[in-house]
């Protein structure tokens, strides 16, 4: 297995991918949702961290993601087995309906 040399941040993530920040949030805030050492926590300060993806967990979200969108109805309950905040969630449903 490489060692892991640098990491992106989910901002960075989100924008690669195309996502919507929050929604990536969502999916990661549960670190049972990536395989163990995918999702990195970088310290910037006392009180400040930055959550932030290894190349593998970026893979691995765009998978999960991609999966997740063959269909509406598989998507919508991707959503709702995956995404805890119901507003974004909505807001992520409404998006996909136009």
């Amino acid at each position: 297995m490489a060692a892991v040399t640098h990491v992106c941040t989910i901002d960075y993530v989100a924008k690669m991918l195309g996502e919507d920040v929050e929604l990536l949030e969502a999916i990661i805030s549960n670190d049972d949702n990536l395989t163990y050492g995918n999702i990195v926590s970088v310290y910037a300060g006392a009180d400040e961290t930055v959550t932030a993806l290894t190349d593998d967990g970026i893979a691995e979200l765009k998978d999960m993601i991609r999966d997740a969108r063959i269909t509406t109805e598989t998507w919508h309950e991707f959503l709702e087995d995956f995404v805890d905040d119901a507003e974004i969630a909505a807001r992520i449903k409404a998006k996909s309906r136009r």
